[in-house]
């Protein structure tokens, strides 16, 4: 799968665990969220042989700068499925280039292929250039949803 001049797209393959993990932590460290990444390269390697993820790796000159990964939804209001984009990064040396607009319109691409009726995913709301990003591909925010999460002791607790 190619890309705009200068980088290339193409599928994630599980041997590309170390990559995406590289990528993954360079997120989460823009995010300030780096102390969260407990994942492993291992982790990656076999979500990526279940197909439990997807995605895509941009590389310039066979070096990976920018990770893309989604897996599949399901609306039980709608009654269809879609796509969850985990995460979308591009290293910073390589932004400007297209690469962030031919991951979304890729990811849009393998929604409608595979029958899906939307692509969603979250951004922390002081991520002003990726809002105004989104916007601009003509995505939406859902304001009125607020996401929650139960784990760790609090998860145990509850399983009881």
């Amino acid at each position: 799968m190619s890309g705009a001049p200068g980088f290339t797209l193409r599928e994630i393959r599980p041997r590309d665990a170390e990559e995406v993990l590289r990528l993954v932590q360079a997120l989460a460290d823009y995010e300030k969220l780096g102390h969260e990444v407990v994942a492993t390269a291992q982790d990656y390697y076999g979500a990526l042989a279940t197909r439990r993820i997807q995605g895509l790796l941009a590389e310039v000159e066979g070096e990976a700068v920018g990770v893309c990964l989604w897996y599949e939804t399901f609306s039980t209001f709608a009654g269809r499925s879609g796509l969850w984009i985990e995460d979308v990064f591009v290293d910073p040396a390589h932004r400007r280039h297209g690469i962030g607009l031919a991951f979304f319109r890729a990811a849009a691409r393998k929604a409608l292929e595979s029958g899906h009726a939307w692509v969603e995913w979250n951004v922390l709301d002081w991520n002003e250039p990726a809002i105004a990003f989104y916007r601009r591909i003509g995505a939406v925010g859902r304001e009125e949803w607020t996401d929650q999460r139960l784990s760790g002791e609090a998860l145990r607790a509850l399983a009881g």
